[in-house]
């Protein structure tokens, strides 16, 4: 075959087609994967996590120095007690949002479904997920109930949030915001795992969502790797923002000024304490380094949008200096 010829039988469209094989490959194969991993360690926290046994009031739920007034003039006159049950419901809160952002998740994942083709290990995959995230969120709301706190409902503006959401439909937006709050929540429970001095229920509840997220970030990022590669440079600059937006309001729903209140405190002295203490922005930076990291590498954190990381205190410290 002539050179001349050689060249013609490998067209644009012929080696557009033969990459879109090899990604149809790679996404079946690594669907294939987590579903293998799903069937081995799933778990039921209904039945594996021992509801009934007490809470002791004294204990911590998260790391001491992870709570939002730790090193503060506050936090410096309240009991140990007043510390520990700020921690509960400062886990507390952050699950409820966490039930919030969970939510928004398994509608994208369904219609996610629905778009696809159910013979397909991706989309089968997307169920298992679904059915993954049904459980975390009976789980959470257990745990809400058994500390007393007293909701599973976000702010209002995050509930216009999720509904802007429900309309917009934009899948690619739920797959960065999974891997944003998935990470940032992973962080935080990995702590809480390895600190055998903390609640035993917060522990539990943390150690079957580490498991299971592990599977979710994994389908997740090259989803959206793949979803990024393929949109315009307008649709790239207007995602930046977007995602930047949802970032800022799922950190600000980690905290809800109630959590004060019920440690009984003045919430809006305490909601400003948090929001001028190092230690609280230190913490939000390191639970979300490697969404950040991850979201820099593809290019969607650029010098353009990097500034609502930077007011969420989201970004290290060196680059919220600038």
């Amino acid at each position: 075959m002539s050179d001349r010829a050689s060249s013609a039988s490998s067209t644009p469209a012929t080696t557009n087609a033969t990459t879109a094989t090899i990604a149809a490959t790679e996404r079946e194969l690594n669907a294939e994967r987590l579903l293998r991993v799903s069937a081995k360690h799933s778990h039921d926290p209904l039945t594996e996590i021992d509801w009934d046994a007490p809470l002791d009031p004294d204990q911590f739920a998260i790391p001491p120095h992870r709570v939002s007034l730790y090193g503060t003039p506050i936090w410096e006159s309240m009991t140990h007690r007043q510390r520990a049950q700020l921690s509960v419901h400062e886990l507390a809160s952050t699950i409820s949002a966490g039930i919030w952002f969970e939510l928004i998740l398994m509608e994208g994942l369904v219609r996610h479904v629905y778009e696809s083709d159910l013979t397909t290990k991706h989309a089968q995959y997307a169920l298992t997920e679904v059915a993954d995230e049904c459980r975390h969120s009976t789980m959470f709301a257990r745990y809400l109930t058994k500390t007393g706190y007293p909701s599973a409902r976000p702010t209002r503006r995050a509930q216009r949030l999720g509904r802007l959401h429900f309309l917009i439909n934009d899948t690619t937006m739920t797959f960065a915001g999974a891997i944003f709050v998935e990470e940032f929540t992973d962080a935080l429970q990995r702590e809480m795992i390895r600190d055998e001095s903390l609640q035993p229920l917060a522990r539990s509840v943390a150690r079957i969502h580490v498991i299971e997220e592990a599977r979710h970030i994994g389908y997740a990022k090259p989803e959206l790797e793949r979803r990024w590669a393929r949109l315009s440079a307008a649709r790239q600059a207007l995602f930046r923002q977007a995602l930047g937006l949802l970032a800022q309001q799922s950190v600000a729903e980690v905290v809800h000024p109630r959590v004060y209140a019920l440690a009984g405190l003045d919430p809006r002295a305490a909601r400003q304490a948090a929001a001028e203490n190092p230690h609280w922005q230190q913490t939000k930076a390191d639970w979300a380094r490697k969404a950040v990291q991850f979201f820099a590498e593809l290019g969607i954190i650029d010098h353009r949008s990097e500034y609502r990381w930077r007011r969420a205190a989201l970004l290290p410290a060196a680059r919220r200096a600038r």
